[in-house]
């Protein structure tokens, strides 16, 4: 196939792309799912190989982020459907679109810079934003909801369920005072509520780090929509089929090893793969990604 250019791209630079069609392997005529399209880096990239019958399918709860892709995907070497819709229902949005099997699912867990650069989602304590969070801004409940109506026992479980924050009672404590005062409802008021009662981490690390990305799990409930998508892989999947998920933090990646780890799945990973110092230097939100793949043995 002839070399195509590279789209103009938003501003999300994808992680481990060489990375993911290593092994991923999309072939031509094959039907592949993006589960987590953002703004179409990597399916572009994919799409490319699928010619000149394939299928791409890109899935995503924001619809900010489809419009990305749209463009991004707009001149593809094949077909293109985009869904909006949670990853955790990729068996319904399979069923919508009448496929009954796939060749290869990816799974970005990580955020696009284009969202975290929005200041209107609040995902990102480096600049003034109401504090929601939610990458549907139509579902759910947002973060100053939470942070306002939580006990405090509440608020300091979910900081150390998923943030493993050391400090999650002093913080949950300083929030319950705090918000008897005047509700929380903007990113910096928590940012700096937090960094006054956390000492700063090694490294430089923001205290507000493991704050925000507790909450931001919790509104989304993003393992639970994780925990959703590994169990459905098997029943969506073709016989050989591969999975390839990226995540971004032990949670995550716990979660991924130990389901492929089980079940009817051959591992092709036997350690996370991860981005190399030339691709950290260029995109230093590589660091913390972890890839893991998996092949289907058998029809679930």
């Amino acid at each position: 196939m002839a070399s195509v250019s590279e789209p103009a791209s938003p501003l999300h630079i994808p992680v481990l792309p060489l990375e993911v069609l290593t092994w991923l392997d999309p072939q031509p005529g094959q039907i592949i799912v993006d589960a987590t399209v953002g703004g179409g880096g990597h399916a572009w990239r994919i799409a490319q190989r699928l010619a000149p019958n394939g299928l791409l399918i890109g899935i995503d709860q924001d619809e900010a982020m489809l419009d990305l892709a749209r463009a991004t995907l707009k001149e593809t070497a094949v077909p293109v459907t985009l869904v909006h819709g949670n990853f955790a229902q990729l068996r319904q949005l399979l069923d919508a679109l009448k496929v009954e099997r796939v060749d290869g699912v990816l799974a970005d867990l990580g955020f696009a810079s284009d969202q975290l650069a929005d200041p209107q989602r609040g995902l990102s304590f480096q600049s003034e934003g109401p504090l929601d969070m939610r990458l549907d801004p139509l579902r759910g409940e947002p973060a100053s909801r939470l942070v306002n109506r939580l006990s405090e026992r509440e608020l300091a479980d979910i900081f150390w369920r998923y943030g493993e924050e050391r400090f999650r009672r002093r913080v949950a404590r300083r929030i319950v005072e705090a918000r008897r005062r005047q509700p929380i409802t903007t990113t910096t008021q928590l940012a700096e509520l937090v960094r006054r009662c956390v000492p700063r981490g090694r490294g430089g690390i923001d205290p507000a780090t493991r704050i925000f990305q507790a909450l931001r799990i919790a509104v989304n409930d993003e393992l639970g929509a994780l925990e959703q998508l590994l169990k459905q892989l098997p029943e969506c999947l073709k016989p050989k089929g591969r999975a390839v998920i990226i995540s971004f933090h032990s949670l995550e990646d716990r979660l991924v090893k130990n389901a492929f780890r089980s079940g009817p799945w051959e591992v092709l990973t036997r350690k996370p793969v991860t981005a190399s110092e030339a691709e950290i230097t260029t995109n230093p939100r590589s660091r913390s990604a972890k890839l893991r793949a998996a092949r289907l043995r058998c029809v679930a």
